[in-house]
């Protein structure tokens, strides 16, 4: 018998889907859906965002961008564009950064059930790029040129959904 610690849990990598076969998401119908609140950081994620729809083949003709007043507005714009039947996913990009005031954790949790209750809902894909941070540096951080920018993870993660449920549902 030995007396051996437990090993840490660490954290694993991440197993990237499949690369997207050709014109696999040209017909996509993809909604950016961003926040007037820090412009800077939420015009990083589109642009990142818009990277990854481009890398993936989204057609451009087939992308809308949107902007709702903030984050705590975000799950009524998502809910209206899934019921509406127009687009096949939604990503949703905007920077809430804890402040000195509780303001943070309840526009940040409502943000983020509301957007999951819509998209279960009405079984569309939501891409959750909306950053929940406790300082700008930790948002310009998420927010760079790179393809761990989580506006470019957010589009990534509805793309690769779309392709499961068009697997599931045939």
């Amino acid at each position: 018998m030995t007396d051996r610690q437990p090993q840490p849990i660490v954290k694993s990598g991440y197993k990237a889907p499949a690369k997207p076969r050709r014109k696999e998401f040209r017909d996509a119908r993809i909604v950016l859906l961003a926040t007037r609140w820090n412009t800077e950081i939420v015009n990083a994620l589109l642009a990142g965002a818009r990277r990854c729809l481009d890398d993936w083949g989204v057609q451009a003709d087939n992308v809308s961008e949107l902007y709702a007043p903030g984050a705590y507005e975000l799950p009524l714009a998502a809910e209206a564009l899934m019921r509406s039947g127009s687009c096949d996913g939604v990503v949703t990009l905007g920077a809430v950064i804890r402040g000195d005031t509780p303001h943070f954790e309840f526009v940040a949790g409502e943000c983020a059930r509301g957007l999951r209750e819509a998209s279960q809902r009405h079984c569309t894909t939501l891409g959750f790029g909306v950053l929940t941070v406790n300082t700008v540096e930790q948002a310009i951080e998420r927010c760079g040129s790179g393809r761990d920018n989580k506006g470019y993870e957010a589009v990534a993660a509805t793309l690769e959904m779309i392709r499961l449920l068009r697997a599931i549902n045939g």
